[in-house]
């Protein structure tokens, strides 16, 4: 497993793939990020275990 996993998700809101990349470092994270395309605010949940399985949750900012 490498440090950095690059994970594809669909914004919530518009529905556009983007591509996330997740620090594996960090067993569980939770951040906002702003779509690329249109600019609204996507709540990210990460978990990555150690036999390396990377799990992106993305949902609306206010869920």
């Amino acid at each position: 497993m490498s440090l950095l996993e690059t994970v594809p998700i669909s914004c919530p809101y518009c529905g556009e793939g983007i591509e996330l990349v997740v620090d594996c470092s960090v067993p569980e994270q939770s951040y906002v990020e702003d779509c690329f395309v249109c600019c609204r605010p996507i709540t990210i949940h990460a978990t990555a275990d150690p036999s390396g399985e990377v799990s992106v949750q993305a949902r609306h900012e206010n869920e």
